[in-house]
């Protein structure tokens, strides 16, 4: 019995595969044909192929040119706010922001970080890493023999700064820990600096004037191009231990700021209350008032940008939309045109036996492929004026996978829409009055 069975279900799938096989095999004979007519079409007709293109090339070089657009600012201003630390907190007297509303009376009389808070947070904080103390001198010169470096900022930091900010020093070194402990006068210039001053000679171990006094040159920056959305390139910084800058200013006059660097095992919002703990602690703040410094991180931007983006790429999608409508409505009457011209041809076709479906395929492919080369041309023009773009102004513009893959779907969406009416216009016709015509 249960040979029968099994001879049952065999003869049941051979029976199958007899009338499957050739099935498939005819409906893919019917495509490649249709594709045979397509082509042959496209290329009887040049002049109308090409104008048919460029709507599609425009409009589809359009919407990628945006995305990319938006893409690349995005990868720039989010490398600014790495530069800063994605897992560090910053203790200042304002916090970030910004704005016609921004409540400026309320931080203007609160004291700055103080080196002794500093001290405190980097012997209490358990969550910390590493805790460093920064100020900033904008607008300094530096000189070497006949050669200056003028509008430059000076940031004297604590030793730690080196491991939070992740300095990448291709010459020379950073300051060592008896260095930054005694204030040595010792200066480790950007990289903007360093050609300015010593164009021709290696700047290690030479000594340039800055803030009065002759500091000796112990290391160079790696370049890094000017930060998008903050100042927080190196290029044209010179960094000096920060208790020599405390002899020679008024440190509490230069912006100074503490930043903590969190412990892996920690979360953000962990270590903020911990700190904000401390500082209140050690400021002898009561319960009833408020905190009178801030703590910035750099969430604070990331939540600005996703608000700033998501408008951004609104405006984008319909900007792409109705560039890509216009180049769909030119296809679309490109293919009525081409199914009045072949009328008659497809009266033939009928008569001779071709199936509506042969005739579908036919004008679908077609509207296919003039879509899909249009959005091919738009996206090599795009990947040509990214790569002149970065030429021209060294920023690398990013054209991504994505925007391959949605310019192949977006053009076979196109194609289809735009070919699908025609196309159902030129299967349907009575082939006696279209041989007529």
């Amino acid at each position: 019995m249960g040979s029968k069975n099994a001879y049952k279900v065999k003869h049941n799938k051979a029976k199958k595969n007899i009338y499957f096989y050739p099935y498939m095999f005819s409906v893919f004979t019917l495509i490649k044909e249709s594709f045979l007519f397509a082509i042959s079409a496209l290329r009887d007709n040049r002049t109308r192929t090409l104008l048919s293109l460029l709507g599609v090339t425009i409009g589809i070089m359009t919407i990628i040119s945006v995305f990319s657009a938006v893409d690349t600012l995005r990868n720039n201003l989010e490398e600014s706010v790495r530069k800063i630390g994605s897992r560090t907190l910053y203790v200042e007297k304002w916090p970030w922001g910004g704005g016609g509303d921004y409540p400026w009376w309320r931080y203007i009389n609160r004291p700055e970080p103080k080196y002794a808070d500093f001290e405190v947070v980097k012997s209490r904080m358990t969550t910390a890493e590493q805790v460093a103390y920064s100020i900033n001198i904008p607008n300094a010169t530096a000189k070497y023999l006949n050669n200056s470096a003028s509008n430059i900022n000076i940031t004297a930091v604590t030793h730690e700064m080196y491991s939070i900010r992740n300095l990448d020093i291709v010459d020379g070194r950073y300051f060592t820990e008896q260095e930054s402990r005694s204030g040595s006068h010792r200066v480790i210039l950007g990289a903007t600096i360093a050609e300015g001053l010593f164009p021709n000679t290696t700047p290690i171990g030479k000594y340039v004037t800055l803030l009065g006094r002759k500091l000796q040159v112990v290391g160079v920056l790696k370049r890094e191009g000017s930060g998008v959305l903050l100042n927080v390139s190196n290029d044209e910084v010179a960094y000096i231990p920060f208790l020599l800058a405390r002899n020679l200013v008024n440190y509490e006059n230069y912006g100074p700021s503490i930043a903590v660097e969190v412990k892996r095992d920690y979360a953000l919002e962990e270590a903020e209350s911990e700190l904000i703990g401390l500082l209140r602690s050690a400021r002898r703040l009561p319960p009833q008032r408020e905190d009178n410094f801030s703590i910035n991180q750099t969430t604070l931007i990331t939540a600005q940008l996703d608000q700033m983006f998501a408008i951004i790429n609104l405006a984008g999608f319909f900007i792409g939309i109705f560039s890509i409508l216009v180049g769909g409505f030119g296809i679309a009457n490109i293919m009525f045109v081409s199914v009045k011209e072949r009328t008659n041809l497809i009266g033939i076709q009928k008569a001779l036996g071709a199936k509506q479906f042969f005739i579908l395929s036919q004008f679908l492919i077609e509207s296919i492929l003039l879509c899909l080369i249009g959005g091919g041309i738009g996206l090599l023009m795009v990947y040509g004026l990214a790569a002149l773009a970065t030429i021209l102004t060294g920023m690398v513009i990013i054209v991504s996978l994505k925007m391959v893959i949605l310019t192949t779907v977006l053009s076979t969406l196109i194609g289809l829409i735009s070919g699908i009416v025609p196309a159902i216009q030129a299967a349907k016709l009575d082939p006696v009055e279209a041989i007529r015509s």
